[in-house]
């Protein structure tokens, strides 16, 4: 019989995309009011996968991941990502989103986005969003689903997150968690 319990904390990585890169450090203020410091952030990745957002943003478009430094409950990711539409809410102008945040969940195994679109391989959690699990960790690498956007499938994405998982695994302490 498995017995219930805390799971370890997170690290909280959102990922920002913008037309407008000054947009950014706004944004970025207001998501460390919500969510605490920054630790660190990825360089800037274009993003041209696909015409989604282009019509609603313009173009060109610019991904940025933010890594906050404090761990979060895992169960806190409903309120982050009904935090983060509040927050596209207040930049949007005439009806049109200016930036689009991603929030998501970093842990030894994955990572898990936040989205309130349901599809076959989501997980309702409550309050209208879902979990995406978006990457797994195996064979020393994070690994791609069939699903998965292709931004986040690229090896410039899977780079980074493999840094913000080596911080997170320090951040953990000396906890056993198996073989980096």
């Amino acid at each position: 019989m498995s017995v219930p319990r805390r799971p370890l904390p997170a690290k909280l990585v959102i990922g920002l995309i913008v037309h407008d890169k000054l947009l950014l450090e706004e944004a970025a203020a207001r998501l460390v009011d919500s969510f605490g410091p920054l630790e660190m952030a990825s360089p800037w990745y274009p993003f041209d996968y696909t015409g989604y957002y282009a019509g609603e943003m313009g173009a060109p478009l610019f991904r940025r991941m933010l890594v906050f430094k404090d761990l979060v409950d895992q169960d806190r990711l409903v309120q982050i990502k009904l935090e983060t539409n509040g927050l596209e809410d207040k930049f949007s102008a005439r009806g049109r989103r200016r930036v689009n945040i991603d929030p998501g969940l970093l842990t030894y195994e994955r990572f898990v986005l936040a989205t309130g679109k349901n599809y076959t391989h989501r997980i309702y959690l409550g309050k209208g969003i879902f979990a995406d699990l978006t990457l797994v960790y195996r064979k020393g690498g994070y690994q791609a689903l069939d699903w998965t956007y292709p931004d986040y499938a690229g090896e410039p994405i899977k780079a980074f997150l493999e840094k913000v998982r080596t911080r997170y695994r320090r951040q953990l302490g000396d906890i056993k968690l198996g073989p980096a």
